[in-house]
């Protein structure tokens, strides 16, 4: 399917209400229910096609097929692997994580949150699974991806070497609901070295669909510690981490056995009566499943001893430790915070915000400007309008305005580290729409308006992050979101997301698609007698001009100019320039059907070079987009990115034949779209026929 086709499809079933949690989407259209009553009535255990037990499924660097990490590693389902396997044992809990030769801690640490919300747990984790009699060798997981729920199917053979499971294992070892949640996410993200490193709000809002904040620990609010036990109350799952310094730092334990560049679990909050006063702890858990703290308050420390009244203390090595609120800020250097509702954590009293969320792309020479840095392209970037009408309610810190978070997400790019890609750097600027503007929808804010007008507020930094997410609090009003990358010309998709307190309307904010036509043709008459003249030694004995003589004639007439580039008009442009003049259908065209042609090249060449601003001889497709306006033509992001992408060069310039073939295949476009759209109504009714004879021309 193109990829035109496929956008049409996969919007249509949104709409239809696929993709909801309740209606997830089968990922790569593999249908759970179906393929295991395949399976069981074949009496065949499922071998998965799509992520199969084979080397591609591990990674492609340090664990590629040549590594010597994956030397000797064979696949093997937990039946084969233990006597009496079980899914989940005596309930899913923080102690069944325990990590394996992956990376992958900030995952884990979000598994280990997942479990101490039962609700979010049984979306993620479905329990209509196990060893039991219905077993065929396949499971399934649900996960949010970008703004849709999919239901992920993998069969059961998990990578083993030396005998032992090679990633997350569970500390009871019978257990493998955890093992095999890591496998279906690992097959979301193209292999298992693709969740190597990464930030725990990803796994987060992974799990949950919500919007992840992050608090810098050198700098935290006063009241966080009740934010933390007000966001553990409301089900958000909360990660930690200490910032390393080097590469050296990297997971190097220290004199009190915390892990630096490690993502550990925030799990509990509790205030404690000791020595006659209150004192704040927080449970922290490490995905390694051991290597714990062992400063004050942790496993068999001195200071419970003194603890009157109920006491939380647990004494075991399993990765899990207590530890003074105090101490966690001065050892710890942010925290991570993701809830559904953001102001879950924040508020008394539980509501539900407003949630707008759109998809979106940056496409090289087209939408993907860079951020503020380059002023001549920013713009080009996609434009959002968020309109804010109503303040807070009682604001706690008592400040009056109009609070939202906006999330930006980059999506896929896990997958492309096979490719040699990562993650790029990314942000948004938000900037107040002034008068003039208020109201309008149909308008893609351009270079001028820019270079004229200060941001009101951006994303706390740009960063190489799977998403940036930022807080916000401004007077009401509409403000202008532009996401981008920090450098311009890098493709990618991406979905924002904005989060309010009151209702608000977040729309795209685009250009219309319209276009202004001459619709004055040139009469064999009017044609005065020179051009007249000129035609006649063109033309031939037949009196037309055919394509091929149409091709010959533009060549000649560019090949004298110096002051354009082409690489001459090939037979496809004339051909479009033939079909959109000619009025008798036979291919060929008159004196006035020259005329009329010659009149629009013309035209075309004068907007081309007023749009050349560096007199280079080219154009280049910001100037491209500002040069169709030129011509009469409005167009939105999507359209622009196609014209890019079949008429540009890959240096992300248009040379002149390239634009009138551009342009004249344009208006055809619009004029046949209109004369059959006899009633205005935007829309036009085809047979297959007729679909098949215009998608041809």
């Amino acid at each position: 399917m193109s990829g035109v086709a496929s956008t049409l499809a996969k919007k249509r079933a949104l709409a239809a209400g696929f993709g909801t949690n309740s209606n997830a989407v089968p990922y790569l259209n593999q249908k759970f229910d179906a393929l295991r009553a395949q399976c069981r009535s074949s009496g065949q255990l499922f071998c998965d096609p799509n992520f199969p037990a084979a080397p591609e499924s591990l990674g492609f660097n340090e664990l590629g097929r040549s590594s010597h990490k994956t030397r000797g590693v064979t696949w093997k389902r937990p039946t084969e692997l233990v006597s009496n396997p079980e899914f989940i044992l005596g309930g899913a809990t923080r102690t069944d994580i325990c990590q394996g030769a992956l990376g992958d801690c900030w995952l884990l640490a979000a598994i280990a949150s997942l479990t101490l919300n039962e609700y979010v747990m049984a979306r993620v984790v479905p329990t209509d699974q196990g060893f039991g009699d219905d077993y065929a060798g396949i499971f399934h997981f649900q996960f949010w991806q970008f703004g849709e729920w999919v239901d992920v199917v993998i069969d059961d053979r998990l990578p083993v070497k030396d005998g032992e499971l090679m990633f997350v294992h569970s500390a009871e070892g019978r257990e493998f609901w955890s093992a095999l949640l890591e496998k279906a996410y690992a097959k979301v993200n193209g292999c298992y070295e693709a969740l190597s490193g990464g930030s725990t709000t990803e796994g987060f809002e992974d799990f949950t669909g919500g919007i992840a904040e992050n608090y810098d620990l050198k700098r935290p609010p006063s009241n966080l510690f009740q934010i933390i036990r007000k966001a553990l109350e409301a089900g958000a799952l909360l990660g930690c981490s200490i910032d390393i310094t080097s590469a050296a730092d990297s997971e190097a334990v220290t004199r009190q056995k915390l892990v630096k560049g490690h993502a550990y679990s925030l799990t509990g909050a509790v205030e404690v009566s000791y020595r006659g006063q209150q004192e704040k702890l927080v449970r922290m858990r490490n995905p390694w499943g051991q290597v714990e703290w062992t400063g004050a308050w942790s496993d068999g420390s001195s200071e419970w001893n003194y603890v009157q009244g109920d006491c939380p203390h647990a004494n075991s090595e399993d990765g899990e430790f207590w530890m003074s609120f105090n101490d966690f800020l001065r050892h710890y250097s942010r925290i991570e915070v993701c809830t559904l509702t953001p102001d879950t954590i924040e508020d008394d009293s539980v509501k539900h915000w407003s949630v707008s969320k759109f998809d979106g792309t940056w496409r090289k020479g087209s939408t993907a400007g860079g951020c503020r840095n380059n002023p001549y392209t920013f713009w080009t970037n996609p434009q959002f309008v968020i309109k804010l009408d109503e303040e807070d309610d009682d604001p706690d810190d008592g400040e009056v305005g109009c609070s939202f978070v906006v999330g930006l997400i980059q999506k896929n790019r896990r997958k492309l580290r096979k490719q040699g890609e990562d993650m790029h750097t990314i942000g948004f600027a938000i900037y107040e729409v002034p008068p003039q503007f208020r109201g309008q929808r149909e308008v893609h804010l351009d270079k001028n308006y820019f270079l004229t007008h200060a941001q009101t507020a951006r994303s706390e930094t740009f960063i190489n992050l799977r998403e940036v997410s930022s807080r916000f609090k401004l007077p009401p009003g509409e403000y202008l979101i532009v996401p981008s990358t920090f450098e311009p010309h890098l493709n990618g998709d991406f979905c924002i997301r904005v989060f309010s307190e009151k209702q608000t309307e977040t729309v795209p904010c685009d250009d219309p698609v319209n276009a202004d036509l001459d619709e004055d043709m040139v009469s064999d008459d009017a044609v005065d007698s020179g051009f007249r003249n000129m035609f006649l030694k063109l033309a031939g004995d037949d009196q037309e001009i055919s394509v091929l003589e149409l091709r010959t004639i533009m060549n000649k007439i560019v090949a004298k100019r110096s002051d354009i580039k082409t690489d001459g008009f090939s037979m496809e442009t004339c051909r479009v320039m033939v079909n959109l003049m000619d009025n008798s259908g036979n291919g060929r065209l008159g004196l006035g059907e020259f005329a009329t042609l010659w009149k629009k090249v013309q035209k075309y060449l004068s907007i081309y070079k007023k749009n050349d601003s560096d007199n280079s001889g080219t154009m280049s497709t910001p100037e491209m987009r500002i040069a169709f306006k030129d011509a009469g033509f409005t167009l939105n992001n999507t359209i622009y990115q196609q014209l890019v992408v079949q008429y540009s060069d890959p240096d992300m310039t248009i040379d002149f034949d390239n634009f009138v073939g551009c342009l004249m295949r344009l208006e055809m476009m619009f004029r046949i779209f209109r004369k059959l759209d006899t009633n205005n109504s935007g829309s036009i009714e085809l047979d297959f026929t007729q679909w098949l004879n215009f998608s041809m021309i």
